[in-house]
């Protein structure tokens, strides 16, 4: 494979790629945008999209407040056990 060595920036490396490859530069850019969607960036700059952003935060809002309900009731269930076990623990005495 062929190496930029130019300073073209993205374009320069789209056209290389897409050479080297043999398909057209058009075609290497739709891929790319139709991978950048799909991994959740804005086009070209590798970040997280704003709504998918949110649509996470939402995701782990919810995730833990799941969780510490979860905590709640297992901290109740350890009490429970602590006192089964202490009054086992007085019977086999």
């Amino acid at each position: 494979m062929r190496r930029v060595v130019s300073r073209g920036g993205r374009e320069a490396h789209v056209r290389v790629v897409a050479a080297d490859v043999g398909g057209s530069g058009e075609t290497l850019r739709s891929w790319v945008r139709q991978a950048d969607e799909q991994a959740g960036r804005h086009h070209g700059r590798g970040e997280p999209a704003g709504g998918s952003r949110d649509e996470e935060l939402a995701r782990l809002r919810a995730e833990n407040g799941r969780l510490r309900k979860a905590e709640k009731e297992w901290e109740l269930e350890r009490e429970i056990l602590r006192g089964a076990a202490a009054y086992f623990a007085k019977e086999m005495k």
